[in-house]
């Protein structure tokens, strides 16, 4: 399933290839995303944001419905609440030990392994 979430645009730049970038802010989680398919989004302006790309402009009535939606379904925290982050971060991941596995399956047995 795809997710697009709307943010809001702090800053507006061309990066070194020409590209129309800029820093947008998700619930205060700010991301450099890429402007190209919105080239008239201007500092204030609420995009929605799919994979790192802005594809649509919206108004900030709609943003905050959203916001509000997402807010009911446990997926954005009010900034400075427990989880608060970007719509679906993930916490934070406590430190790894080699050989551990994200789908905390064990590992196989391998050259070199005491396992």
């Amino acid at each position: 399933m795809c997710l697009a979430v709307p943010g809001r645009v702090l800053t507006v730049e061309e990066n070194a290839q020409g590209m129309t970038m800029g820093t947008v802010s998700f619930a205060g989680v700010n991301k450099e995303i890429c402007l190209a398919c919105v080239p008239e989004a201007k500092p204030d302006d609420y995009v929605i944001v799919h994979a790192g790309v802005a594809i649509s402009i919206v108004n900030q009535q709609e943003a905050e419905e959203t916001f509000e939606i997402l807010r009911r379904m446990g997926e954005l925290a009010d900034p400075g609440e427990e989880g608060a982050g970007a719509p679906g971060a993930a916490p934070a991941p406590g430190p790894a030990s080699p050989g551990d596995r994200l789908d905390g399956a064990q590992p196989l047995p391998g050259p070199g392994r005491q396992d």
